[in-house]
């Protein structure tokens, strides 16, 4: 196949430029076959390769005395104490979404499951941060992916126990469908997915391969279009029953030394699995045989097998001569393993269908070949500017709550997370409905906070001071329930970095990211970047940083929630208000437009303020305490008061100037909470 034989189409469906099939030419000093090339599309699609951000998020913390592990695996994990590590990540499955939201939803939380699972640890809670055009033009989305993630969790066993959900005109054809697990392993059982050891098997296991989900990962890495409805067959299908078998299967094979690595089976399908476990290890290699698999449909060709992304498989790696050990773990819970190939020390991925050779590639070639992107930014035309004192007096305060209490993006949440089991497992002893949830550690007194959190139209108004502010309220909902925030999982959602304009907002929003997690002492152990979340060009979303954050507290008899608790506690501010309107939910519904600068963020006062905050939680000085967030002060109140199910009585608030009584209000300040204290 040379350069001339191969259109661009061609190269389009594998996701390829003509450069980079000359690229992959010269390092291979000949055209690759249909199969090699179809492999090299799927590794160096931008959902794999992330050859427009890789050097970016080198800038990002991911060292900390809690890391055990950072990026570079299948999920980020960290010491929460008593020898137990809180393994976690956060994934996007937004293309799939936008064309089947039930099995896009699905199978990105089946997706983000398995990650965890790869470590060797159980998950024990689900997390979802999603975003949607205006209901009810998007209720297809809205409704097809809200039961996608219901039905998946509730059916495998995992508590979905947190999230956040936004409205914006910006996702009307781009939803945001972002899936968080967390997963709970003892510190000394901690598995790699490295293929170590020349000779160890490679063993397929889980559900039969067929011809769901070909292509994903480059239909991943391009814009939606006109065309888009056709690639449903890209949109992988999901079986959670059998996924909780694969579950408890792996687990059992905990108790074994037989298993020296395990590796979901995701974007990219056995290509990934095979080329990523050998590519962690110095010149391994690996031979797997296609004839092997196990199949579900008929005359599947080898480039079917290799870029299937058939869910609910895992490739393992077995210690040579101890298969039937394995075997039968997976046979007690019915599920079909094959041993297809062997871990090799030539650095090689070659692949064989019986006897005849159908691909044979440098594993780095395709792990680590595809040529990085020198993309440039250009900051755009500034966002419409705001004069909050050109902005009216407020009128009515209370008519004002009102309307913001019922706006979609503030309104309660109830009516989604009562569709989600969020007590399976009986660890949650903090629901959702508040700032972060609480999972005990059954066995310890420790407690495990989770969180997810974004304002993108701070995102879009300023990235940088976007994400500062993410991760700053990530935070504070970790510290509001008492626990101690520990590190960071991110998901980074923008549009098209071809634009310069949004590569500039790729730039921004990494720079922000670092910059906050530095300051507040935030290692960043594990995530995802999401790109060409627009369509024809047109409607690119805002940037979207998502921050998954976990934290522990020692006792989680001393959690905290954000409901007022008790007849006659004083109910307290801490922090300062300013007249920030940027860019605030007020604004929006009161006034019909997004405009300004996000709120300042002082992150020495930031982190001040979380450290009086705590402290008091540890000491036993608080009964609740609540983040001052979205829509400002008065709806932090009025979401205490629903929570707590009492009401309040303040004193008459007279603002002194320049500080606006809109603003005391609803203005969005950060480093603020609302406690009680007896």
């Amino acid at each position: 196949m040379s350069i001339k034989s191969v259109d661009e189409r061609r190269l389009r469906e594998v996701a390829l430029t003509p450069d980079e099939y000359k690229a992959i030419v010269e390092q291979l000093k000949r055209a690759p076959n249909e199969v090699e090339l179809g492999m090299l599309g799927v590794l160096w699609s931008e959902h794999c390769s992330y050859k427009s951000s890789k050097a970016l998020l080198r800038r990002l913390p991911s060292t900390g005395p809690a890391v055990i592990q950072g990026p570079g695996e299948n999920a980020g994990a960290v010491s929460i104490g008593e020898g137990w590590a809180a393994v976690f990540k956060i994934e996007s499955h937004n293309h799939p979404s936008a064309i089947e939201p039930y099995q896009g939803a699905a199978t990105g939380v089946g997706g983000i499951i398995r990650d965890v699972i790869a470590m060797g640890a159980r998950p024990i809670a689900l997390l979802d941060s999603l975003r949607f055009g205006p209901l009810p033009e998007s209720s297809r989305h809205f409704e097809g992916v809200v039961a996608g993630i219901g039905a998946y969790g509730n059916c495998i066993g995992i508590p979905t126990v947190g999230g956040e959900i936004y409205f914006e005109d910006c996702y009307a054809n781009n939803p945001l469908v972002n899936a968080m697990c967390v997963g709970l392993v003892r510190t000394d059982q901690l598995m790699r997915a490295r293929a170590e050891g020349t000779g160890n098997r490679l063993m397929l296991v889980g559900a039969d391969t067929g011809r769901d989900g070909i292509h994903g990962a480059s239909f991943a890495s391009v814009e939606l279009d006109e065309q888009s409805s056709e690639r449903r067959p890209a949109v992988q299908v999901g079986n959670p029953f059998l996924e909780k078998c694969l579950l408890e299967a792996c687990m059992d094979l905990s108790h074994t030394d037989a298993v020296v690595a395990i590796q979901d089976l995701g974007a990219a399908g056995l290509t990934s699995a095979v080329a990523e476990c050998a590519g962690r290890v110095p010149d391994a290699g690996a031979r797997i045989d296609v004839s092997l698999v196990p199949r579900r449909e008929r005359e599947m060709t080898p480039y079917d097998v290799m870029l299937s992304e058939s869910q609910e498989r895992m490739l393992v790696v077995v210690q040579r001569g101890r298969e039937r050990e394995v075997e039968t773990i997976f046979h007690a819970w019915d599920l079909a393993s094959a041993i297809i190939g062997e871990v090799t020390d030539d650095g090689q991925l070659t692949v064989v269908d019986g006897r005849d050779q159908v691909a044979r590639l440098p594993v780095t070639l395709l792990t680590d070949g595809a040529p990085m992107r020198r993309l440039v930014g250009i900051a755009p035309d500034p966002p419409l500017g705001l004069d909050v004192d050109a902005l009216p007096p407020l009128a009515d305060a209370g008519a004002t709550l009102l309307r913001l209490l019922a706006s979609p993006n503030l309104s309660s949440r109830r009516g989604v997370f009562r569709r989600y089991d969020h007590m399976v497992g009986d660890a949650t002893v903090v629901p959702p409905g508040g700032d972060a949830a609480v999972l005990r550690i059954k066995g310890t007194r420790l407690g495990l906070a989770m969180t997810t959190d974004c304002n993108a139209r701070y995102c879009h108004l300023d990235p940088h001071l976007g994400a500062q502010l993410a991760v700053a309220e990530a935070a504070r909902n970790i510290i509001a329930t008492g626990a101690r925030p520990l590190a960071v999982t991110d998901c980074l959602n923008l549009a098209n970095p071809d634009r310069p304009e949004v590569y500039w907002e790729l730039e921004e929003t990494v720079a922000g990211l670092a910059y906050a997690c530095r300051a507040l002492d935030l290692p960043i152990v594990s995530g995802n970047v999401s790109l060409y979340n627009d369509s024809n060009g047109e409607s690119a979303i805002y940037p979207t940083p998502v921050v998954g954050m976990v934290g522990v507290i020692d006792d989680y008899g001393r959690r905290l929630g954000a409901g007022l608790r008790a007849e006659g506690d004083f109910v307290l501010l801490i922090g300062s208000s300013h007249n920030d309107m940027g860019g605030s939910e007020y604004l929006k519904v009161e006034h019909g437009y997004v405009a300004g600068r996000p709120p300042a963020l002082d992150l020495t006062r930031e982190q001040a303020v979380n450290r009086l905050v705590l402290a008091a939680a540890e000491n036993g000085f608080l009964h609740s305490a609540h983040d001052c967030a979205e829509g400002g002060m008065l709806v932090a109140l009025a979401e205490c008061c629903l929570l707590g199910g009492v009401g309040v009585r303040c004193p008459a608030i007279r603002p002194e100037p320049p500080l606006r009584l809109d603003a005391a209000f609803f203005g969005e300040s950060p480093s603020r909470y609302i406690v009680s204290v007896p």
